[in-house]
C-alpha cells in the first residue's frame, strides 16, 4: 500500500465537526470511484506532537502509485463534483503539509542479507 499523508490546522472560524464532514463527502466521492481504498482522519490529542505537522491528519490509503496517478487526474480536471468536493476542503485550511510513504517491506522488496 502506498499511503499519502496530509497534516493541516483549520482556517479560522472553521468548524471541526463540518471540515471533517467535507473531508469525508470528498474522499468518500474517490473511494466510491475506486481511486482510493481507505482513509481515515485523526486529530492531535492533548496537544501531543510537533506543531508545525498541524492539528489534523488525513491518511489515504492506495493499491499502487496506478491508482494513486488515477485518483491524482481525477482531482487535476478542476472540474465536476470531485472539483467542488476538493475545493470546500481545500478552502478551509491552513498549513497544509502532504507526504507519501508506503509499506515496508513490500512486495517488491528483495530480501537477502541485509546489513545494519
Amino acid at each position: 500500500m502506498d499511503i499519502y499523508h496530509v497534516w493541516c490546522d483549520l482556517a479560522q472560524g472553521t468548524s471541526d465537526v463540518e471540515f471533517c464532514q467535507r473531508v469525508d463527502s470528498y474522499l468518500g466521492e474517490l473511494k466510491a470511484r475506486g481511486s482510493v481504498e481507505l482513509y481515515r482522519i485523526t486529530r492531535r490529542k492533548l496537544g501531543f506532537g510537533p506543531a508545525e505537522l498541524g492539528e489534523f491528519h488525513i491518511q489515504i490509503e492506495f493499491r499502487d502509485l496506478a491508482q494513486l496517478d488515477v485518483a491524482f487526474h481525477q482531482v487535476a480536471t478542476r472540474a465536476g463534483a470531485v472539483e467542488g468536493l476538493h475545493q470546500a476542503v481545500n478552502s478551509v485550511v491552513r498549513n497544509f503539509t502532504a507526504a507519501l510513504y508506503r509499506d515496508f517491506p513490500d512486495t517488491f522488496r528483495q530480501r537477502g542479507e541485509e546489513k545494519f
